[in-house]
């Protein structure tokens, strides 16, 4: 199974092909992303995505009926279900869909995405299964419909089970990877059928536009001004957003709390100054809302690995 860039969407381009796999560039105003494609068997590929990016637009419309798993294995995604809701795919979650409603806009709240899709065009694919291993017998009709009724997502945390089905894929020889390709197509296959799914559907929480804009809004606050800090308090009263559910939506969308999110942000921030500029450490220090030297450099150790002197000694 492969796609045409023009099939996958206007900023998306193909760099590079041989007989083994296609190699597709993804391209926008905040960065860009890349998607190496590997055919397994007819009818079933497998993508390893490495985005570095903050936002990108999906001009994927399939009009063949698919079955696609993805897995995260560093950063997150955030995946609009409808014209209301988001869901948010993190570090080792894996999610189950049928790509109907893939032509959208994504974004990726910490600016990088990595992980790996498995997709299906099902009519391809059930013939094709018929013939991989004698007396395997998977029906993916069945499955779309087990975990994608009414074309919705179905997403699982992570766990040691989805940890042990996806972790061989990332470390994998060149010469081994298309026949191992299959035997985990097939046992991926095999743990969907069998695996129990909860009552409420997906165990991931959906969040509602309006949260999620707010959220948005509190970051571009806080990031624009790093010399400034904000109280929840003042937060929740600024967006008339309830303290308990701006906590819970913050820590959904981004996979920690404000405070921590903050913290990284004004040292990575600071780093950049240290390894570009020549102000003294304290200057930089006051420029990320640190009047406290020491503070400073205890923050900035805790994320960085070594005092602000260390890096920029490094840095050089």
């Amino acid at each position: 199974m492969r796609f045409t860039a023009r099939e996958m969407g206007d900023n998306v381009r193909k760099i590079c092909e041989d007989e083994t796999c296609t190699i597709y560039q993804v391209q926008d105003s905040s960065g860009e992303g890349l998607m190496t494609l590997y055919p397994v068997f007819k009818g079933c590929c497998l993508i390893y995505n490495d985005f570095h990016m903050e936002q990108c637009h999906s001009g994927f419309h399939p009009n063949i009926p698919m079955l696609c798993i993805d897995h995260c294995r560093e950063g997150r995604i955030e995946w609009k279900v409808d014209r209301n809701r988001y869901i948010y795919v993190e570090a080792g979650d894996m999610q189950v869909n049928s790509r109907m409603h893939h032509c959208a806009e994504f974004t990726f709240p910490l600016r990088h995405y990595h992980g790996l899709t498995i997709g299906f065009d099902i009519r391809e694919a059930e013939e094709s299964l018929l013939h991989v291993m004698e007396g395997f017998s998977i029906d993916l009709r069945k499955l779309r419909e087990k975990f994608c009724p009414d074309n919705r997502t179905f997403i699982m945390r992570a766990g040691a089970q989805i940890n042990h089905v996806f972790s061989e894929l990332y470390h994998l020889p060149e010469q081994v990877r298309l026949p191992y390709f299959k035997i985990k197509v097939l046992e991926l296959l095999l743990f969907l059928e069998t695996l129990d799914i909860p009552e409420d559907g997906d165990e991931r929480p959906y969040f509602y536009k309006t949260q999620v804009d707010k959220v948005k809004d509190i970051v571009s606050l806080l990031t624009d001004d790093l010399e400034h800090w904000y109280t929840l308090e003042e937060l929740s009263e600024r967006f008339s957003f309830p303290m308990t559910s701006l906590k819970q939506c913050f820590k959904g969308m981004y996979g920690c709390s404000i405070s921590a999110y903050m913290k990284e942000y004004r040292m990575n921030a600071a780093a950049l100054m240290l390894k570009n500029t020549q102000e003294p450490v304290i200057s930089v220090a006051a420029k990320v809302g640190y009047g406290n030297p020491g503070k400073f450099a205890a923050a900035f150790r805790s994320v960085v690995g070594m005092t602000p002197t260390e890096y920029r000694k490094n840095a050089v």
